[in-house]
Parts: C-alpha cells; structure tokens; sequence
C-alpha cells in the first residue's frame, strides 16, 4: 500500500469513526499550502474552518510559541502568570469591552457563555431559579457538548445522545417576528452566529442584527454573538457584526484566535455580566495557559494592523465576483458569504458536496462539503490573489468536466 493507504487504514482501525475526513494526509504545511505523506501539494481552501486565517506556519505565530515554550507553557489558575494580564487587557481592548474569562475550545466558551447568562438572568436581571431561557436559531452550529447538540436542529449532531438539556427555545433564523414573540420576562439570553457558518454560510437579511440588538436591548435580554469562526478578520472586519454597526453584550471566540497554533477560546464582555462569577465559580484547567496567552496575543497584535481585515475584505470581493460568474450556467445555483467566506450550492445533478469536494482533491484542492450539495470556500487571509485565482480554476474545470 502507499504511505497515504497505510496512514488511512491505520487511523480507520485504530480511531473512533466521528469524522469522515478526505482521503489525503498531510505531511507539512506553509501558508496556504500543505503537502501530503506522498509529497503532493494542495492549496487549502478551508483554513482549518477558519482556525488557521493567518496561515499554516505563520512565523510571528510560531515564533511567539517557540520563545513561550522556552519560559513556561502551564501554571493552571491557582497561580498568575506573566502573560495573562496583558492577554485579557489586550483581548478585551480589541473587543471595545472590560473583562474577558479565557477557555481552550469553542465549545467550552460557548458553554461558558450560557453558563454566564443563566448566572446574569438569575443575579441581575431576577429570573427565578431554574427558569431561564436562551433563544437561539434553527440551524446552528455552537458545538459538540451534550448541552450544546440540545439546541441543535441537525438530526446528525443531536440523535441518540438524549436526555437533552433544558432551557433553550429554537427560532428561525434571520426571523425577528419570531424571535420578538419567543421572548419572555424569563428570557437571559439571545444566542446567534451573525453569520452560520456549518448551515452553508448563511448571512441574514439585512436589518436582521441590528433588530436583534434593538430587541434585546429593550427587553434587558444578553445579545451573545458567537464569532467563532466569523470573527477575527474572515468577513473583512475585525468582527462579521461590524458589517452593520451592531456590538453585542458578548462576544464568543476562538479558532483564529489560537492562531492554527493552540486551542484557545474565550468570552469578552463587560464587568458587570461578567462581573457574576466568584472563585470556584467556573474554570479550566489549561484556560488562560501562558503558551495560548502568548500566541494569542500575537494574533490580537496581528489584528490591530488591520491588514488581514482589508486583505480579506479585497480579496473576499474578488473571490465573490468570481464565484457569482458561476451562477445561472447551470454548475452552480446559489453563492454567499461574505469576505473571504462563500459558501457555494452545486447543482445536484453535477454530484453531492462530498463528490465535488473529492474531485478538487484530485485537483490539488482542499474544501469541504457541508449538508448535501454544499461547499465551503475559506481560504487562510494571507493567501495570494494567484493562488486564489488557480484554486478558483481548478473549481472550473471540476464543474466543467
């Protein structure tokens, strides 16, 4: 068998079968290149699920984490360490809020967002014990966790994993009328993708997010924006909110802001939201880590420039242009997103998300499918136009061929 065939049979027999990964191992990566075990190169258009929007490799990034692993990587939070103020000073700074509570995943901020809420809706706002609600959209995608899939509508993220948690109401997404009759005076928190991003890329109709602000803000309910993986330059701003001038109570972060290095996550908000919590209260382990704190703090560095944003925003234009010269042909029957970000419906007729994604892979092309007939096109920020441009080829030949 070839090293790529040994790597894939080994990894079927011997790990637990939750991902149906392509059939390509990656060897090395640089920028927005990887090679595989076989020496072939791809361009990946994909970026980690935006995990990696300053590149494989980036030499700020992996300089950060090398000086950091030569002083110290863990102290857990029973100890300060040197790196965690100016983290939460700088994160917060960035995100024009006061506080932020650092955790490692996604997912883990997520909970720690709805943690937060339920705490703020029971302390501040006076909603009786055990009664608080959260609202959030169909079609969603927060995470993995068992509270978290409890407020999932994708029957494949959510069956057999029941008794669910409690607490949530479900509204259609980009629907204000809905959300404003789901409110109740139990009501703590609104949690929303400004942009979803596992639905295919989703961006709600315009006044959508401002009218989510609006609502929140009258009924004295938490606007919580999990900027996961739009935030952190994707959309051409710092934040995919900023696009039309809403700032949320919370903000939810993560992949980029590991910088494709470590998992770190985290929760910005204000004192007095965040303010809730007393020692013992909540925590994590590795959250806050100096080695996350130091790498972090290069992307928050990296971010003020504003370089990657503009980058985005430019190309993402270009990428858009491109994109949308391939509807009404037949190929493709719907593009969207937003900067570099596009999430492209193939005709059904030419394959499912899956097929298209493997034919690129012959291309040297890495995306990734998502509910049928789907892609998602995410390079990192730091790709060249001409590499965009080749990538962009090679789709056209597949949907030609």
């Amino acid at each position: 068998m070839s090293a790529t065939e040994t790597a894939i049979a080994s990894a079927e027999a011997h790990s637990a079968h939750n991902y149906h990964p392509l059939p390509v191992v990656v060897a090395s990566a640089e920028g927005a290149w990887m090679t595989d075990v076989e020496g072939r190169r791809y361009l990946d258009l994909l970026a980690g699920y935006s995990a990696l929007n300053f590149g494989h490799g980036n030499r700020r990034l992996i300089d950060a984490a090398r000086a950091q692993l030569e002083r110290v990587t863990l102290t857990s939070r029973a100890f300060h360490h040197d790196r965690f103020a100016d983290f939460c000073t700088e994160l917060a700074a960035l995100c024009s809020m006061e506080m932020v509570l650092p955790m490692n995943t996604g997912a883990e901020a997520v909970e720690t967002a709805v943690k937060t809420a339920r705490k703020w809706g029971y302390r501040v706002k006076g909603v009786p014990d055990g009664m608080a609600k959260i609202i959030v959209a169909s079609d969603n995608f927060h995470g993995r966790t068992t509270t978290i899939i409890s407020f999932s509508t994708d029957p494949e993220a959510r069956a057999d994993y029941g008794p669910y948690t409690p607490g949530f109401e479900i509204v259609p997404y980009g629907d204000l009328t809905a959300l404003r009759e789901a409110m109740t005076e139990n009501t703590v928190a609104v949690l929303i993708e400004p942009i979803q991003g596992e639905a295919g890329v989703l961006v709600p109709p315009a006044g959508y997010l401002p009218g989510v602000r609006e609502l929140t803000r009258e009924r004295n309910v938490l606007f919580i924006a999990d900027e996961i993986q739009s935030g952190l330059g994707r959309t051409g701003k710092t934040f995919a909110l900023e696009h039309e001038g809403v700032v949320p109570d919370m903000y939810v972060l993560g992949k980029a802001l590991g910088g494709g290095v470590v998992p770190v996550s985290a929760v910005v908000s204000s004192a007095d939201i965040l303010g809730v919590f007393k020692p013992g209260e909540h925590g994590s382990t590795f959250g806050g880590n100096p080695l996350a704190c130091a790498v972090a703090l290069e992307v928050i560095a990296m971010l003020r420039t504003g370089e990657y944003q503009e980058r985005a925003a430019e190309l993402g234009d270009h990428l858009h242009r491109e994109l949308g010269l391939l509807t009404g042909g037949g190929a493709v029957e719907t593009v969207r997103g937003r900067g570099l970000w596009a999430g492209v419906d193939i005709a059904p007729a030419l394959g499912t998300g899956r097929e298209i994604s493997e034919r690129l892979m012959e291309e040297r092309v890495l995306v990734k499918d998502t509910h049928g007939s789907t892609i998602r096109i995410a390079p990192p920020l730091v790709i060249s136009k001409e590499d965009l441009d080749w990538g962009l080829d090679r789709l056209r030949t597949v949907l030609s061929a």
